[in-house]
């Protein structure tokens, strides 16, 4: 055992300092007669090592095994976790580093070993790591985990993206003393990662709160502090061991992970990566090194939910139901110049045909507001009725022929069961032409279509909608971003909302009749400006009561909210006996929808299984008319 190791850990890093921080310095031939830097020392207390591009060598012991070539094929970083026996007792510093032995001959490592290290210090992608020259195992040893520091204060990583700032544990054994919840499933199939948040669900600012520039760069702190990523420890993208979508359950051996259970790991390392491949978002990952424990808290009902009345109403994102497939070539759209969305091949279609009429048809409604129709003039609405019809009965569906509506790639669509409702009177549509305030070269036509009940004939009339998404800018008609939670385009959705309500206020459809019902995907969350646009003209916001409550159809970056919506004329609202949405879709896995993307096994899907039919949940209503 080299002279060093007796010193104190005070003396240990002067001498380190000084032997080792010279210019032209370099690893010694013998690594056992080398100075030992303390691993705190090659840490530091800032974001970057005060070692960088410097031979060092150091002992510690192993905390977690990440080897390449080992008998644990599915955790293959090309390296391993060593930290300290004795810690240097600064909190912000660091007693832990990540070894990139470069997959070479090292030996096979084992969980609390204590092993001899040298090699030169890197920061790779903004993580601490030696490149390993020499490994020896000298015995072996142990470590307790400390408590995984969240809430946490935040930093902005290099996409000037903010997260939770666990530099003062990068590299350590941490554990989890209280459980997480996982809050985003998006990253499952092709990193192999969860989203963690710690205190519940994270939802959306302006589904809660009044939008506001000041709260919500304050809750986006606060947001990102709460969450770290759950990471399998592989290296590589689409993973075909996917370690956390069915993890090991005695009580129920069926569990598959949705958003909004909760995950509680007793040790695992802390490291700053993009995760797999490099791809990803930049962010601390927690890499458990025992099988993390998943309890089941979002038991959804399979079950569509029994909202009462005579009359049910609903609406239903159908992820691009395309029937014109999508070779890459500009062939969608009213003039065909577009790309074409939805199914890539006949087998991708056959499986989103199935999976969507198994919903649509268990779902039980009378009258389906659609979204996302491929816009061809009524085929791709007529497939879809025509493959219900063939589960049933010929006959039983129908749909409302509006031929090509606007001139987006995507247009909204009305589908209805014939024994139930009949169509009174012709439809209507809102653009441009009518309300100049309706801006439909972004957000998609308004179809409003008046129903009589069968057989008494109890009138109301429904407006499906789909405002411009969030996703993409409106600065060129001067509707900029106002950083207050609502979003790219509010102001353009804003108008859309008041140009509706002052439509339907002058009767489209002829309908004689006071009882109107708007759904659809407004894109803005329950406390946004379009739905208190619509609500200042006396719609009832029949999701109102569970506005506190948390509730949400969809779920984005981590977050849950409510992008669809059910609102209601006075009159109607007194003829509403519930409103539910009916979580088959938000929550869970994007691998078990229809796509066939990056070599995905096809085994997973399961066309009788109601689970991600699309990937927002559908509202239903119902009504007394």
């Amino acid at each position: 055992m080299p002279f060093s190791q007796n010193l104190p850990s005070q003396m240990l890093l002067l001498i380190c300092l000084t032997a080792c921080n010279g210019a032209g310095s370099s690893a010694p031939a013998d690594p056992t007669a080398a100075i030992i830097t303390p691993i705190y020392a090659v840490q530091g207390n800032s974001a970057s090592s005060p070692f960088v591009d410097q031979q060092v060598t150091v002992v510690g012991v192993v905390t977690g095994d990440f080897q390449d070539g080992d008998a644990d094929g599915t955790r293959n970083l090309g390296g391993f976790f060593l930290q300290e026996e004795r810690p240097d007792g600064d909190p912000q510093s660091s007693d832990g580093v990540f070894v990139f032995d470069r997959n070479a001959t090292a030996p096979d490592l084992e969980v609390f070993q204590t092993v001899r290290v040298s090699g030169t210090v890197t920061e790779r992608f903004g993580e601490t790591q030696i490149v390993a020259d020499s490994v020896m195992i000298t015995g072996t040893g142990s470590v307790d985990p400390v408590a995984i520091p969240l809430p946490a204060g935040v930093i902005s990583n290099s996409d000037e993206v903010f997260i939770a700032d666990l530099e003062k544990v990068e590299g350590m054994l941490v554990s989890m003393t209280e459980p997480a919840f996982v809050s985003d499933v998006f990253g499952l199939e092709r990193y192999g990662e969860l989203s963690l948040s710690i205190g519940g669900r994270l939802m959306q600012y302006t589904n809660s709160f009044t939008p506001d520039v000041a709260g919500y760069a304050a809750y986006v702190q606060q947001r990102a502090g709460r969450q770290v990523i759950l990471d399998d420890g592989q290296a590589v993208q689409n993973p075909s061991f996917l370690r956390y979508l069915r993890p090991a359950r005695t009580d129920d051996p069926d569990y598959s992970v949705r958003v909004g259970d909760a995950v509680t790991v007793a040790t695992g390392n802390i490291r700053f990566s993009r995760g797999s491949g490099g791809s990803g978002k930049e962010s601390y990952r927690l890499l458990p090194t025992v099988d993390p424990v998943f309890t089941q808290l979002n038991t959804a009902d399979p079950r569509p939910p029994a909202p009462g009345g005579r009359i049910r109403v609903a609406s239903f994102n159908v992820l691009n139901y395309f029937t014109t497939l999508d070779n890459g070539e500009d062939i969608c759209g009213p003039a065909a110049d577009v790309g074409c969305r939805g199914a890539d091949s006949a087998a991708e279609f056959e499986r989103q045909q199935a999976k969507s009429v198994n919903a649509l048809l268990r779902l039980d409604a009378d009258v389906v507001g659609l979204m996302e129709l491929e816009n061809n003039g009524g085929i791709a609405l007529q497939n879809m009725v025509d493959a219900m019809n063939a589960r049933t009965a010929a006959g039983t569906w129908s749909y409302i022929d509006t031929g090509v509506i606007g001139t987006d790639v995507i247009a909204v669509g009305f589908i209805y069961r014939a024994s139930a409702v009949r169509p009174a009177g012709e439809f209507s549509v809102l653009t441009a032409a009518i309300d100049e305030r309706f801006d439909d070269a972004k957000n998609r036509p308004a179809l409003v279509q008046t129903f009589d009940a069968v057989p008494d004939g109890g009138r109301f009339t429904v407006a499906v909608n789909h405002f411009k998404s969030k996703g993409s800018p409106c600065d060129d008609s001067g509707d900029i971003n106002q950083a207050d939670g609502q979003g790219n385009c509010n102001l353009t959705r804003t108008r859309a909302a008041e140009a509706l309500v002052d439509w339907l206020d002058a009767d489209p459809t002829g309908s004689g009749d006071p009882d109107f019902l708007i759904m659809g995907d407004l894109n803005a969350y329950l406390r946004e400006d379009p739905i208190v646009a619509i609500e200042a003209a006396g719609y009832v916001n029949l999701l109102a009561s569970e506005r506190d409550a948390g509730a949400y159809s969809f779920v984005f970056d981590s977050q849950s909210g409510a992008l669809d919506h059910a609102l209601a004329s006075p009159s109607l609202a007194e003829r509403v006996t519930a409103i539910a949405v009916w979580h088959i879709n938000a929550d869970e896995p994007g691998l078990f929808d229809y796509n066939l993307d990056f070599g995905r096994d096809a085994d997973l899907f399961d066309a009788e299984s109601l689970r991600r039919s699309s990937d927002h949940d559908p509202l239903i209503v119902g009504i007394d008319p």
